[in-house]
């Protein structure tokens, strides 16, 4: 695949997220596809992603998310600028109307024309203080 292509792809990956359209999203990852978050622990398998991605996602009704990428050969690089008022429970912590705006940088890998691997990188402690000065 070209770098266009391979940028393309994450695009669409997160199109797919945004839609909740999990099986899209689903079928854009490799079989032998693996989720490293936050640390170097490895989470073999889309079916687990998905799910905590959905998690993630569904507890900011109406979330924005502005993603920028850049190429180099089977990596992708997304940062993102995510912004959401929180609707479900997340972290522990019930919803209470608070805001939440984070930036993460996502690392991929392409293998075959599918995502064979995502690394995220975020601050999960900023996301925890700011629901926490709603509630």
């Amino acid at each position: 695949m070209t770098l266009e292509e391979n940028k393309n792809l994450v695009l669409d990956f997160y199109d797919a997220l945004k839609r909740e359209d999990y099986d899209a999203a689903a079928q854009m990852c490799h079989e032998d596809f693996v989720f490293y978050n936050q640390v170097d622990t490895p989470h073999q398998g889309i079916e687990g992603f998905v799910a905590a991605e959905k998690k993630n996602l569904d507890a900011f009704e109406g979330y924005r998310m502005a993603i920028e990428t850049t190429a180099e050969e089977d990596r992708v690089v997304a940062y993102i600028v995510f912004e959401g008022n929180q609707s479900m429970e997340i972290y522990g912590i019930p919803p209470a109307g608070a805001s939440l705006r984070m930036s993460m940088c996502n690392f991929f890998r392409i293998n075959e024309g599918k995502i064979i691997e995502k690394r995220a990188h975020f601050d999960r402690l900023d996301h925890i203080e700011q629901l926490r000065k709603t509630s």
